[in-house]
């Protein structure tokens, strides 16, 4: 759901808006985890913490350029993205307390893939296996199913469990920041005064307010 809700929003709204959707994740996962467990309930600081980290990543994502375009449909996957990314985090935290993680990323992969392929049946998608063979294109599919998919969930699974589910979806916020500057050293992409700044504002808030950092030391 959150892949084929975030990849559609991609084909229908723009990347500024999807990607600032989607980084709501971090918020909506501390609304939800309130509703469901009152222990783990935000405190004002965090509260207040993930709002200026949540303006830093604003600024991050749009670098500069303050131009936004509804698309109500898009941007309703892309909030349906957040809501699954949300879950499944949840979730996930619970099952991570009774199961072996890679037992539980096998399923997730397993059930996820059997769910997508009626969407891809239905879609029409017409295959060329002669580019698939090209060592450029395969190559990149095993980056994109061993590492960015693969060992990042492994890797989410057991931050979630070390650390719990608030504290890690607020790493989240990076994700923008990282792209930004891959986007420098890759394809020359300017980074403007506002990226900075917004940059700036995520670090002060996982350096000062929340030493957040520090809960990596111990993982």
């Amino acid at each position: 759901a959150y892949f084929l809700a975030e990849n559609t929003a991609l084909q229908i709204s723009t990347v500024t808006n999807v990607s600032l959707i989607v980084c709501t994740t971090p918020i909506l996962t501390a609304m939800l985890l309130g509703i469901t467990n009152r222990d783990e309930r935000m405190n004002r600081r965090q509260a207040i913490g993930s709002v200026v980290a949540f303006v830093g990543m604003v600024l991050v994502v749009l670098n500069g350029k303050f131009a936004l375009k509804l698309s109500p449909v898009g941007d309703l996957l892309a909030f349906a993205a957040a809501w699954s990314w949300a879950f499944y985090s949840l979730i996930t935290k619970r099952l991570t307390a009774k199961y072996n993680n890679l037992f539980i990323i096998r399923k997730v992969f397993f059930y996820g893939l059997l769910t997508l392929l009626p969407v891809l049946a239905f879609s029409g998608l017409q295959t060329d296996f002669a580019i698939i063979r090209q060592p450029v294109v395969w190559l990149n599919l095993l980056f994109l199913g061993l590492v960015a998919s693969l060992a990042c969930y492994v890797l989410w699974n057991i931050v979630m469990k070390r650390i719990g589910v608030v504290k890690a979806s607020n790493y989240l916020y990076f994700n923008p920041v990282v792209a930004i500057v891959m986007a420098a050293l890759v394809i020359s992409e300017r980074i403007t005064p506002f990226a900075m700044l917004g940059t700036a504002m995520i670090l002060h808030i996982y350096f000062i307010w929340f030493g957040q950092f520090a809960h990596l030391l111990f993982i």
